[in-house]
């Protein structure tokens, strides 16, 4: 005789009896396993706040490193921008003090040789007033000119040797020309009715064709080109070691 299965309990497929009812849960147990559940919750929630924390920080430090970098490259460049202006600036200053140690040296060189031809003058001035001295002078213009009239102006204050040197210059000048062509040719001099600027040292000036043409055969202008001519001699013997 077989007992009657409750509609609300199924029964084992093996033996027909119904399924035993599960056990109450107290609620020690219960309390146990919700604080185990809210244990591995706070502990994953911890696990992972760390993660974010420790992302976060290096995070952080990779930037914190980056605009230290930026920044030192940046300070890097404005101070070799300031180096290379500076040494720019030091590399002008020593040019330009050098070009004017150049200058002053030059200068002083050049007061030297003005001071040479300035002290040599007054010497010069006494061969002007050598005839023979004068007559070479007035020669070499006319060899110069080679023109059959040539006027020679001279100082109003040596007007007269001027004056008295004409007759030998023109046979000096005939001798000359034959000797070295074996051409006769002669030229006509005659006082220029202007004389020569105040200060002059002497010698003469010759010209012909109206003044057209003319040569300056002065002291001052041989003097001149002498002092031109052996500037580097001088230069030499006073300045050896420049």
């Amino acid at each position: 005789k077989h007992q009657s299965l409750s509609p609300f309990r199924p029964a084992l497929p093996s033996t027909g009896l119904p399924f035993p009812e599960p056990a109450a849960m107290d609620s020690t147990e219960a309390q146990n396993q919700i604080a185990q559940m809210i244990s591995f919750i706070a502990s994953e929630a911890q696990d992972r706040a760390s993660e974010i924390q420790k992302k976060g920080e290096e995070e952080f430090s990779i930037e914190v490193h980056r605009l230290i970098t930026e920044q030192k490259e940046k300070i890097r460049g404005t101070y070799e921008k300031k180096a290379k202006m500076i040494e720019t600036q030091y590399a002008i200053a020593k040019s330009m003090a050098i070009n004017k140690q150049r200058l002053e040296k030059i200068k002083a060189r050049q007061e030297v040789m003005n001071q040479i031809e300035a002290d040599v003058g007054p010497n010069l001035v006494k061969e002007g007033q050598n005839a023979a001295f004068i007559t070479k002078l007035i020669v070499q213009g006319m060899l110069m000119l080679l023109e059959d009239e040539v006027v020679v102006k001279c100082r109003a204050a040596d007007a007269k040797l001027v004056k008295g040197c004409l007759s030998a210059a023109q046979s000096e000048y005939t001798n000359l020309i034959k000797k070295e062509t074996g051409a006769s040719k002669t030229c006509t001099l005659s006082i220029d009715t202007l004389f020569l600027k105040e200060g002059c040292l002497g010698g003469v000036a010759l010209s012909c064709f109206g003044g057209k043409i003319s040569i300056d055969n002065t002291v001052d202008i041989r003097l001149r080109l002498t002092m031109e001519q052996a500037k580097p001699a001088i230069r030499a013997l006073l300045f050896p070691n420049a």
